[in-house]
């Protein structure tokens, strides 16, 4: 079959962009690059592997998982069903926390942890982007550690990992404490695609939604050094409860709120000049 055969096979099935991007990720091309070579015949065992793909995504499988890896912040990181799906939302966290980097700290060598990080996705692009930040990457999943060990060394960055539940029992100081906890409430609806295929720990928080943002603030003071900074990821209507647990932890401390390009409220940090 050809490129243009396999991708009206696809079409029938599947959503088009998803079609070009499992098509593109099994040629090793850009998906725009598939316009350029539509008379190109593919070898059986790509048909074939395009074909499975194909059912997956049909199957609700989201097609990052199908794929088996996702770009985030301009680096590919592998992903499978024991890593959530890293978000744009995400990406800004990344961003804003870089720019309040720059903002508070003069001196760049400073020690991060990412708590519950799933694939790495944001200890590794803070370490890629400011190389001289020591990052240490903590999950409770021994599963979404061993992917982000591969992404660490897929992407040449070294980082320290730790399994753990969060803040307990974990020694030391940080100047960076960052995390996109798991904060859905436990009878909230959510897409079936996600329901059904990510790992509900990084999902679900109990029947409010905050309770890892309470377990986390509530361990943070023994945990940040004097200068410090805390960011968070937050659902789009947790502003005002988020807020009210970080000024109990740190009554002196400055909280800021944050909107993503949705104009949604999805951020929070916490710091201390």
């Amino acid at each position: 079959m050809t490129v243009e055969e396999l991708i009206i096979y696809g079409k029938q099935y599947i959503h088009s962009t998803y079609a070009k991007m499992l098509l593109a990720d099994l040629l090793g091309v850009n998906p725009l690059e598939l316009l350029n070579c539509l008379d190109r015949v593919v070898e059986e065992e790509v048909v074939e592997k395009y074909k499975q793909k194909v059912t997956l995504v049909k199957e609700q499988t989201p097609v990052q998982y199908a794929i088996g890896n996702t770009n985030f912040y301009g680096n590919s990181f592998l992903v499978n069903e024991k890593v959530l799906i890293p978000r744009f939302e995400t990406e800004e966290l990344v961003e804003n926390t870089l720019n309040y980097i720059d903002k508070l700290f003069s001196n760049k060598n400073l020690t991060v942890i990412d708590l519950g990080c799933g694939s790495g996705c944001i200890g590794i692009t803070l370490k890629k982007k400011i190389p001289s930040l020591n990052v240490t990457l903590l999950d409770i999943s021994k599963e979404a550690l061993e992917i982000a060990k591969q992404n660490a060394n897929q992407l040449n960055t070294e980082v320290t990992f730790i399994e753990n539940d969060m803040l307990e029992n974990i020694d030391g100081k940080f100047d960076i404490i960052i995390s996109n906890p798991p904060y859905i409430k436990e009878n909230e609806e959510i897409e079936e695609i996600v329901k059904n295929n990510e790992p509900h720990i990084a999902l679900y928080a109990g029947l409010d939604g905050l309770d890892y943002y309470r377990k986390i603030l509530k361990e943070a003071p023994n945990h940040v050094n004097e200068k410090f900074l805390i960011a968070f990821e937050i659902g789009m209507d947790q502003k005002d409860a988020v807020k009210k647990i970080a000024q109990e932890a740190f009554p002196n401390a400055c909280i800021i709120s944050k909107k993503d390009m949705q104009e949604k409220d999805r951020m929070i940090f916490i710091y201390q000049e």
